[in-house]
């Protein structure tokens, strides 16, 4: 079997737990969950849907703040051992880019990636109908807008954590103006985050029951030795409303639109009680990856129940492993993605 290394830098104060002796999935679910409760801020009901990265000695992250007036915004938060949050007051505060506050109307399912040197926050929006929004910054004090990539309809929007053949590259899911009973992942390519194209077809929902209705992006992709890891969420139905679970696949380090493998079963499924029980109930929303690449571990911030965060873990070898004994990728994920 090929060995398979994150490649990336080392993070010595990675959240962590060893796994159960009787887990039969390759991720395990923190004994502490949930870290986030409810009414976790003055004026803010539910905190879910959330991303997070290291930044100087501890961690930052960008949270989906559920208002008790039910409009959604992000609010920055920190910790210092990715496990412990302390929020700030207010949400945060969006400019365009000669520094006027630029706010979008709501704002939902954040993802956090640093490229370089830069930090950059997707989210979905009202852009006339959902479609997805961005923001940059350097010191987490100033949030500048950048041009909306995508029109509407369009959610579930992750950028790759570096340059790919010298261009942005970012997962998306085209949607509808609902609550879309349907939806593939999809790749688009820039040369500056401002002009899209290039897209290319990645991934379609499967015959297999936990993501028969629609799939989308989750956690920004993990580089490793073999490829670009994809932890995804996955969406079936049931006679009491969707069941978002967990699923992973590998992509081609270079043609990221090509996948090389995909597992046919779900990673995490709902089954404990925040996950099952909440504001939307049986949601395993997946939204970070923390790594480290001396390990190999990986500690996954996931949404529950559209009411709390999780934190779960596994390590490359494991989702590795699993996903090859498991593997389902047929002749359309191994292509291109152009038609």
């Amino acid at each position: 079997m090929n060995k398979i290394n994150i490649i990336g830098q080392p993070l010595y104060n990675i959240p962590w737990q060893n796994c159960p002796e009787n887990s039969e999935l390759p991720v395990w679910r923190y004994s502490g969950n949930p870290i986030i409760q409810r009414n976790p801020v003055q004026g803010v009901s539910r905190i879910f849907n959330s991303a997070v990265l290291p930044y100087e000695n501890g961690y930052i992250g960008v949270f989906r703040a559920e208002q008790t007036d039910g409009i959604p915004y992000i609010y920055l938060g920190r910790s210092a051992d990715g496990i412990q949050w302390q929020f700030e007051k207010n949400k945060i505060l969006f400019t365009d880019e000669h520094g006027r506050e630029f706010m979008p109307r709501y704002a939902y399912d954040p993802r956090l990636v640093k490229i370089e040197d830069t930090y950059y926050i997707i989210w979905c929006q009202d852009f006339y109908g959902a479609s997805i929004g961005m923001a940059k910054t350097t010191d987490f004090k100033i949030f500048t807008r950048i041009e909306n990539p995508f029109l509407p309809f369009n959610r579930n929007a992750v950028l790759f954590p570096k340059k790919i053949n010298d261009k942005f590259v970012m997962l998306s899911r085209p949607s509808d103006n609902g609550h879309t009973p349907f939806g593939d992942i999809f790749l688009s390519e820039s040369p500056d985050l401002e002009y899209w194209g290039h897209h290319r077809h990645v991934m379609s929902k499967s015959s297999n029951w936990w993501e028969n209705l629609k799939i989308g992006g989750g956690a920004a992709p993990i580089e490793t030795t073999q490829g670009w890891l994809l932890i995804y969420h996955g969406v079936t139905g049931t006679c009491n409303g969707y069941v978002y679970s967990m699923g992973a696949a590998l992509l081609d380090k270079n043609q990221p639109s090509v996948v090389l493998k995909r597992a046919s079963r779900y990673i995490l499924t709902p089954e404990t009680w925040y996950e099952e029980r909440g504001f939307v109930p049986n949601v395993c929303f997946p939204c970070a990856a923390l790594t480290d690449s001396e390990t190999g571990r990986i500690a996954i911030y996931y949404g529950c129940a559209d009411t709390y965060v999780g934190l779960a873990f596994t390590t490359v070898e494991k989702l590795y492993d699993y996903i090859l004994k498991y593997d389902c990728a047929g002749e359309t994920e191994h292509e291109l993605g152009r038609r």
